[in-house]
């Protein structure tokens, strides 16, 4: 990553850190992180079936044997279908925001460092490439 991300990364985990005060307790973080996953799908499924500006066309994912990894990958689907509209971005972005807010304040009070931790992350998928399918 650029230094300009790291900046940026250093500087929303340090914001956060200043920011919290009624959900201190790692017990708050935690439910607190979890609320927030949950808003994010509820937003994704408002997107569904209040806006309908994307679509969940979803079926069985097949894995052939007999295809090598790219073809295998090319034939996977996220079962999306339709681009989200300017305000449903908007909420979920906000949603996701807010999950990176508590996100960030359970590594603040474990004393980790988000930028390290996606570096590291990113490190071990460089190293395993393929064999750290997900």
């Amino acid at each position: 990553m650029s230094k300009m991300k790291d900046t940026a990364l250093d500087s929303f985990q340090y914001a956060v850190s200043e920011l919290l005060v009624r959900n201190k307790s790692i017990l708050d973080e935690m439910t607190k992180l979890s609320d927030t996953n949950s808003r994010i799908n509820r937003a994704v499924s408002k997107a569904v079936t209040h806006c309908g500006c994307i679509k969940i066309n979803a079926c069985k994912q097949e894995f052939p044997e007999d295809m090598d990894f790219d073809k295998i990958k090319a034939s996977l689907s996220s079962h999306l279908e339709g681009k989200l509209c300017p305000s449903c971005r908007d909420i979920i972005e906000k949603e996701i925001g807010r999950h990176l807010f508590y996100l960030t304040t359970l590594c603040n009070s474990l004393d980790l460092n988000l930028y390290d931790i996606i570096i590291k992350e990113n490190e071990r998928l460089q190293l395993l490439g393929k064999f750290s399918l997900r």
